[in-house]
Order: C-alpha cells, then sequence, then structure tokens
C-alpha cells in the first residue's frame, strides 16, 4: 500500500506545482512562461523521483507505469493500482488548486492548467506530437533505470531534464500532457472543449509508452547481437 501512496502523493505534487504554474504564471503564451512552466514540471518529476523513488520507482505517470509493465517489470495489479492512486493524486492536486484560484483576485488565461490543442494545431499533429513526446520520455525513463545499463543515481535528474525538453517543444502545440493523469483531472475541472479533447491526452502518451517499451525491450535483448 505504501507504494501507491507515494505514486498518488508524486503525482498531485506534480500536478499541483507544474498546473499551478500555469496558473499563476499567466499561461504559456511567451518564452519565459513556457520555460518557466516547463522547468516547474521537470523540476517537480527530480524532486518526487529522489523523494519517493525508492518507494514506488516514482512513475507517477500512467504512461510510464504501461511501458514499465510491457517491458515485463512489475504485475498488471500493481500496474493498475499505480495509475488508479496517480489518477487520484492528480484529482486532489486540480481540487487543491479550484480551492486557490477562487480565493484570488486575478484575471487567470487558465485556472486549471488543463491541455489543449493550440490555434491551428490539428487533432492528427496533436496526437503524433504527443505520442512522440511520452515515447522518448518514457524510453528515457526505462533506460535509465534499466538495473543492468541504467545510472541510478542519474535517474532523477535524467528523467527530469528530459521532461523540461519535451515541454518546450510541446508546450506551444498542446500544452504538453505526456501524461494522461495530469490530463484527466485539469480537464474534469476545466470541462468544455477540454473535456472533448481529452483522449487525446489519454491515448496518445499510452500508445506513446507502449512503443516505447517494445522499442527499449529490442534494444535490450541480450539474445541479438551487436
Amino acid at each position: 500500500m505504501k507504494k501507491y501512496l507515494a505514486e498518488m502523493i508524486g503525482t498531485m505534487v506534480l500536478v499541483l506545482l507544474g498546473c499551478g504554474s500555469a496558473i499563476f504564471n499567466g499561461g504559456c503564451g511567451t518564452t519565459a512562461q513556457v520555460l518557466t512552466v516547463a522547468s516547474a514540471f521537470g523540476l517537480s518529476v527530480v524532486a518526487m523521483a529522489y523523494a519517493i523513488g525508492g518507494v514506488s520507482g516514482c512513475h507517477i505517470n500512467p504512461a510510464i507505469t504501461l511501458g514499465v509493465l510491457a517491458s515485463g517489470k512489475m504485475s498488471a495489479k500493481d500496474a493498475a493500482m499505480y495509475i488508479l492512486f496517480q489518477i487520484i493524486g492528480a484529482f486532489i492536486a486540480s481540487g487543491l488548486l479550484w480551492v486557490i484560484t477562487q480565493g484570488v483576485e486575478m484575471d487567470y488565461a487558465t485556472t486549471t492548467g488543463a491541455n489543449a490543442c493550440a490555434p491551428g494545431v490539428s487533432v492528427y499533429a496533436a496526437f503524433l506530437a504527443e505520442m512522440i513526446g511520452t515515447f522518448i520520455f518514457v524510453l528515457v525513463v526505462l533506460g535509465v533505470t534499466d538495473s543492468e545499463k541504467g545510472n541510478s543515481s542519474l535517474a532523477g535528474l535524467a528523467i527530469g531534464l528530459s521532461l523540461i525538453l519535451i515541454h518546450i517543444v510541446l508546450i506551444p502545440l498542446t500544452g504538453t500532457s505526456v501524461n494522461p493523469a495530469r490530463s484527466i483531472a485539469p480537464a474534469v475541472f476545466e470541462g468544455g472543449q477540454a473535456l472533448s479533447d481529452l483522449w487525446i491526452f489519454i491515448c496518445a502518451p499510452l500508445v506513446g509508452g507502449i512503443l516505447s517499451a517494445l522499442v527499449w525491450k529490442g534494444l535490450n535483448d541480450s539474445k541479438q547481437e551487436d
């Protein structure tokens, strides 16, 4: 149970600080805002990796959990419970952000940090961008945390920095999800178009996570020659 609670807390921190940065820094319209929000998400992952990584592995992302499951490194039961508690943590964070914004008199570009396709970005482009971004992210996770070929001491830093990079690229397109839990809770609080587009930010990261697991298994297959 401790590892499930750790996943809940870690995801709560990620959504609270990441989406909170988008809310309280005026959205993601300028380069400075993009860098601020990207850094908030990435640094949240770094902090949680070293805080709870020894308890649960610090997935805090259903796409990572699915990738680990597809790699054969965890059971289906644990994967399902990880994802459940990740979503619960995201809802706690979104609820806290909703309460906070009710008590602050400001004009927000966003009050939830929900993902959405930017004007001029097609559903196809958004799906592809999120799938590729998640593929890269989960591949980094699987590589640096591998018991034989990885580097556990630097894993948190490598994962967090890669998430910052992915956010810098994808924020102008989709606001960057690469994490279904991060998208589900804010979309529920946002409603409207955020809920209509939510399937993109659930399906694309999950597909990307599975693809990265398949690629990593192929690269890591000891039976194959160099």
